[in-house]
């Protein structure tokens, strides 16, 4: 997807006065609302690489360093890519939006348990 998006990027700039091309993500998602999220097991570079295309942005999640966990459930939670943080990422993009109060992402944070003041995954 990021090289079919590089692609149209390019052929843009070398036919300035032609109807511009889209991408198969902008095409796809044109008429899309809301927001996107994308979470990855891998590291979150990935995803990243689409984002420039979505329309709105993209927040992504992904699992950035070395991890310390006995369990798949707990690598994700160490990583912050369980679905607790999951929805806490998507309340926050929604609010970033002002599409839900910032107050309803503080609730989620307390009521799924995490801590906001653990320690960046990818710098531990």
């Amino acid at each position: 997807m990021r090289n079919d998006a590089l692609r149209s990027k390019r052929w843009n700039m070398l036919h300035p006065l032609d109807p511009p091309k889209k991408s198969y993500i902008e095409t796809v998602l044109a008429e899309e609302q809301g927001v996107f999220v994308a979470v990855s097991d891998n590291l979150k570079i990935v995803p990243d690489q689409i984002a420039p295309w979505v329309p709105g942005g993209l927040m992504t999640l992904g699992t950035d360093g070395y991890g310390r966990s006995d369990t798949r459930e707990r690598l994700r939670r160490f990583f912050e890519v369980d679905a607790e943080s999951t929805v806490i990422a998507t309340l926050h993009a929604l609010a970033e939006k002002g599409q839900v109060d910032k107050r309803v992402v503080g609730k989620a944070i307390k009521d799924l348990g995490m801590d906001p003041e653990k320690a960046y995954p990818a710098l531990v």
